[in-house]
């Protein structure tokens, strides 16, 4: 769905979008929406072209466990409230200070902003940093693969180097 400067210059827009699994490339193939996503979004015009979108994502995101390698899903649930300007009102390229406000906009090309790049992003900005199935996860053996959660593997712990010693005193800390 596309939010167009011309047609929210007219009314403001309050609906409920449904996104799936087909409809919604996340942008990695480790990363897929479990089912469907709902988006409750209201979307204005304001001041200087700027459109406000606000609204609610509620469903669930298949990620894979970074320790063990197997797929899990996480619960997406959280509200958005995001401002775009027409990309012309972009401070230019190059070094210099951005203001507080400058750090809450984001800007738009054309005439509009496409729903589904702003779901997107929410999607991506709510996930943690740390894609873990649990934390009692035990990952999988770097000798022979097998994953530790499902079964102890036979082979034997490799003593670390000893020169690793002083940067695994700092990892410690």
């Amino acid at each position: 769905m596309f939010l167009s400067v011309n047609d929210l210059a007219v009314r403001d827009l309050v609906t409920q979008v449904a996104f799936d699994s087909d409809g919604m490339d996340l942008g990695d193939p480790d990363l897929r929406l479990a089912g469907k996503l709902t988006a409750d979004v209201e979307a204005s015009l304001g001041a200087g072209d700027e459109i406000r979108v606000a609204g609610r994502l509620t469903g669930e995101v298949e990620v894979v466990c970074d320790r063990c390698a197997e797929p899990f899903r996480v619960p997406i649930d959280g509200a958005f409230d995001l401002r775009y300007e027409p990309s012309e009102n972009e401070p230019e390229a190059g070094e210099h200070g951005i203001t507080a406000r400058e750090t809450e906009i984001g800007f738009y090309e054309g005439e509009g902003v496409e729903l589904a790049d702003v779901v997107r992003e929410q999607i991506l900005l709510s996930l943690p940093s740390r894609l873990l199935c649990g934390a009692e996860c035990k990952g999988i053996c770097p000798q022979c693969g097998q994953n530790r959660n499902k079964g102890e593997c036979q082979c034997r712990s490799v003593p670390a180097d000893p020169r690793w010693d002083a940067l695994a005193k700092l990892a410690r800390r």
